[in-house]
């Protein structure tokens, strides 16, 4: 296992540089490998080329395979750039499919859903349990006045009823807009008006790093302040804290939920009727509505699910991401639901009384799959090896990575001290924008190279170019992008088909005569089809001429032992035109110092190239982050630059990180 990395320059001045190779190579464990659902390498190739070749073939073979219809499409894809239509006038239903046609096997007795409190307490739901509460609470909507292709909006903690809520909306054919329970009341506000949701589902509060979420008293003040369409609010009560309960439009969960009727029939819906509405934000500007419909989405999400987890009748599997993400409802509730499979939810994460509430919960259910986020392996990095170390967690045989690129150190790290070096690592690029992975191993059959996404899902037709849509050679950086379609494909952005043109298709011209999907991300692909995701295009800073992806220069710092996790960015600079400027956390054991700045700039140096040298490094003692762990990098270039702090800062877990850095900076 050699690895270096190397400087390889760009043949375009457009392009953007790489500037990290990783030459590290991990096989599939044989035995994974001989009880996988894909083998090997030739069977992933084989699917591939017949997907490429045929995907109308490929995609409606699967459709008839997996998922239940009503009715039989008349035609597989409807491709009128940029509107696709997977699936035409074929009938079916999410709820069905992800309940329904299990309680007729041995499944139905089978756990659906386990669900672990951060206090404490617990709850397993069996598909017939399961159904029989979705149900209901369907019921209880219908009698809320809610009808097919009614918004309704959930601002709920991560408790069994977000999932009830979401396959209720579904069952009744309501598209539903989840907004994450840590976000304020004017972004709350925002995303239910876009949506006009007329139903809203929240609970009194809910449990985050040993303090209590008053997810009411937001739901009150956005509604003071807007969201006029609003005319119900359905509260779950989970803390027991007091919230005024407004007469006529507020009503408790368990007092509607005891008396609903448990028959509900699943509403005929068409392939393209909308399923949900999930909001993005952008680096400026307002959050976008983004459009999934029901049969492609069904489909993609219940394939992904199956061949990149290999998921087992038997395994108890674990994504640790929120609902209020798309990650959540693809990879919590759908996804694994589709499937048959036990998805464990937790309400929790790691918090002072606790840092090793995740390895607890692995050992107590014997959780065989386990999905999380980078920004969460680099924290436990930071804690150190104790922590994981002090539990059983030889139920693992397959780990995931999602929502960021992961640095190779990480990557090595979540290897050896959770997997034991003996479990496969998919990781997974995707966008709330694609529905489903894109770009990912698979467990039994891809070779992975650390911090390397590998190679497209079977279907997909990724590729990397220059700005004017002409590939780039391997090893040189370019921009990402899609040539063909793809079921789970975003259909629009709500209400707003004018900026759903402007920023995903316009962005490139067409690759060799067609349209392509433009993903926002910068990658380069190599000898052998790899792909390397180098960060977000608005992450690319141009020193001297060269433009370089702020990941690789990330994954370079993270690699010397005393860093934790860092986030550079650009600043404008009279000569370079930008230079570097990285934001650095250590760990627990190391102390800033004037001796230490000096030792990480050249260790970019010793990594990279001179070309890559920090111009400044800032220690900090935490990142700006949102609620799913991304770093926000806007609020970073103007504390580098010295500027004021504006926008909205509503998506920061802890705005004061911004205050602190700005007087340190």
């Amino acid at each position: 296992m050699l690895r270096s990395i190397v400087m390889v320059a760009s043949s375009e001045k457009n392009n953007i540089e790489s500037v990290l190779q990783e030459k590290r190579v991990f096989n599939p464990p044989a035995d994974f490998a001989t009880n996988a659902h894909i083998k090997s390498l030739q069977q992933y190739e084989e699917l591939y080329e017949k997907a490429k070749n045929d995907p109308e073939t490929f995609w409606a073979e699967l459709a008839e395979q997996e998922l239940y219809w009503f009715e039989k499409w008349d035609q597989v894809l409807d491709w009128n750039p940029p509107t696709a239509k997977w699936f035409v006038n074929g009938k079916l239903n999410m709820s069905y499919n992800c309940l329904d046609r299990h309680l007729t096997t041995w499944r139905r007795n089978k756990a659906a859903i386990i669900w672990e409190g951060e206090p404490g307490d617990s709850r397993t739901l069996t598909y017939g349990e399961l159904h029989r509460e979705v149900c209901q609470f369907a019921n209880v909507l219908k009698d809320m006045g809610v009808q097919k292709g009614d918004r309704v909006g959930i601002y709920m903690p991560m408790v069994p009823e977000a999932a009830i809520a979401m396959l209720a909306c579904t069952r009744i054919g309501a598209p539903h807009s989840v907004v994450f329970g840590g976000f304020s009341a004017e972004a709350l506000r925002d995303r239910l008006e876009d949506a006009e949701a007329k139903v809203v589902i929240t609970a009194d509060g809910g449990f985050r790093k040993d303090k209590i979420v008053p997810l009411k008293i937001e739901v009150d003040q956005a509604l003071e302040n807007g969201a006029s369409s609003v005319e119900k609010v359905i509260v779950v009560q989970r803390t027991k804290q007091d919230v005024t309960m407004r007469e006529g439009r507020d009503y408790w969960w368990h007092d509607l939920q005891k008396d609903a009727s448990p028959k509900c029939d699943a509403e005929v819906m068409d392939s393209e009727d909308p399923l949900f509405i999930l909001y993005t934000s952008g680096s400026t500007g307002k959050p976008k509505g983004v459009v999934h419909t029901t049969g492609g989405y069904n489909l993609y999400t219940h394939m992904t699910t199956k061949w990149i987890f290999d998921l087992k009748d038997t395994d108890v599997y674990w994504c640790t991401a929120d609902v209020g993400w798309i990650t959540g409802h693809s990879y919590i509730v759908y996804g694994p639901l589709s499937n048959g499979a036990t998805s464990l939810m937790y309400e929790g994460v790691p918090r002072p009384s606790n840092p090793g509430c995740f390895w607890d919960v692995v050992e107590k259910y014997g959780v065989n799959v386990f999905y999380t986020a980078p920004t969460a392996i680099r924290a436990f990095m930071k804690m150190g090896e104790e922590l994981p170390n002090a539990r059983d967690l030889s139920s693992l045989r397959l780990l995931g990575t999602v929502g960021e690129p992961i640095n190779p150190e990480a990557w090595m790290w979540y290897h050896r001290v959770i997997g034991g070096e003996k479990c496969p690592i998919v990781d997974t690029w995707w966008q709330t924008e694609t529905g489903g992975i894109m770009i990912t191993p698979l467990p039994g059959a891809t070779p992975t190279k650390p911090g390397s996404a590998t190679r497209p899902f079977p279907g997909i037709i990724a590729d990397v170019v220059d700005k004017d849509g002409n590939p780039v050679p391997n090893n040189a950086g370019g921009y990402l992008v899609i040539k063909h379609p793809w079921p789970s494909m975003l259909r629009t952005v709500y209400n707003n088909p004018e900026r759903f043109q402007k920023t995903y298709w316009d962005p490139i011209p067409e690759v060799e005569g067609k349209p392509v999907y433009f993903a926002g991300d910068s990658a380069r692909k190599d000898e052998n089809g790899y792909f390397w995701i180098m960060g977000r295009t608005d992450d690319v800073m141009n020193v001297s001429g060269h433009r370089l992806g702020s990941m690789e220069l990330e994954s370079a710092l993270v690699s010397h032992p005393a860093v934790a996790e860092a986030s550079v960015v650009g600043v404008p600079h009279e000569i370079k035109g930008e230079d570097i400027y990285a934001f650095v956390t250590l760990k627990d054991n190391y102390s800033p110092s004037d001796e230490l700045n000096k030792e990480l700039k050249q260790h970019v140096v010793t990594k990279i190239s001179a070309i890559a040298r920090p111009g400044t490094i800032q220690f900090a003692e935490a990142l700006p982050k949102t609620r799913s762990g991304k770093i926000v990098r806007r609020f970073l270039r103007q504390i580098a630059a010295g500027q004021d702090i504006v926008g909205d800062k509503s998506t920061v877990v802890d705005p004061s990180v911004l205050d602190q850095l700005r007087e340190k900076g």
